[in-house]
């Protein structure tokens, strides 16, 4: 066991949808992300971090970036008089069923408040009101308190920023709401991981939001063809929003970031969908230059 050194861990947040539902690989029957320490026979950092996935899960990784570098000095330890450091990599992956032993698990099982989909998640009543006695039990602070979770979560005329989740998070874990800070298991809001791994998740979730809007990484996410809808939806899963269907179509084309292949497909029940496939050219030299999500107004 090292002892006074720092220890260098890589860990990664891969990223899948699956029947619009964002899912991301875990480990330890869901309460860890596939990890292992960085060592001197890998190449690189990626390199290094991908014989950890390939070892845990067998499952393949393509699309992969630096996410963030975790070395708070009260991060849960297991180096004796040392510490961890942890280099976290997003990537972006097709699910696939019975590749080694990987369990995928859905984003809002571990942030239930983030899904605003289907409307507002009954579970922000509870968080506002245990935020609302947390910030009233300290009131040289209280007014402060306030302000950060009615800008966090939206609150007071506030509108909902998908972007913040990384903050949203953080909060409930200084506020003592989660089981990561050491609340009881009963009062834990959504589900609880190992160590600070669903405040790097947290981070993989922020980072793609944010990206989706300004880069075209959702096509690693794609399949070949694909119609406009499960484009959409799949857009939708990640952002946990509702999107407007006409000018997310518009946004599309005015983009040229798709063509169609001739083929068509029919989609529940209805008139066969055209299929469309990425223009590789787009891939390759265009980035979306800071779109904004036509959120659905209904």
């Amino acid at each position: 066991m090292t002892i006074g050194f720092a220890h260098a861990e890589l860990i990664a947040v891969l990223v899948a949808v699956t029947g619009d539902e964002p899912r991301v690989m875990t480990i330890r029957s869901g309460n860890a992300l596939p990890s292992g320490p960085f060592e001197m026979g890998h190449r690189t950092l990626q390199s290094g971090l991908r014989e950890w996935v390939q070892e845990q899960t067998e499952h393949p990784v393509g699309y992969l970036e630096q996410l963030y570098t975790f070395a708070d000095r009260d991060r849960n330890n297991e180096i004796l008089g040392g510490r961890t450091i942890s280099i976290s990599y997003l990537g972006l992956v097709n699910e696939q069923s019975g590749a080694g032993r990987p369990g995928w698990h859905g984003w809002y099982e571990y942030f239930p408040w983030e899904d605003h989909r289907q409307g507002r998640p009954a579970v922000l009543d509870e968080i506002v009101r245990r935020l609302k006695d947390w910030a009233d039990n300290d009131p040289a602070r209280r007014d402060y308190r306030h302000r950060r979770a009615d800008f966090t979560f939206g609150l007071d005329g506030g509108g909902w920023n998908e972007d913040l989740a990384l903050q949203r998070y953080e909060l409930l874990y200084e506020a003592g709401l989660v089981a990561e800070a050491g609340c009881a298991g009963e009062a834990n809001l959504g589900r609880a991981m190992f160590a600070d791994h669903r405040r790097i998740l947290a981070t993989g979730i922020a980072r793609l939001r944010a990206k989706i809007k300004y880069r075209p990484v959702v096509f690693e996410l794609m399949p070949d063809s694909f119609t406009l809808l499960r484009l959409q939806r799949t857009i939708e899963a990640l952002a946990g929003l509702t999107l407007h269907k006409q000018n997310f179509r518009r946004l599309i084309e005015q983009q040229e970031l798709v063509e169609e292949t001739g083929g068509t497909e029919s989609e529940t029940g209805g008139r066969p969908a055209k299929l469309f496939r990425f223009r590789h050219t787009v891939l390759e030299e265009r980035a979306l230059a800071g779109t904004k999500l036509p959120l659905s107004r209904n």
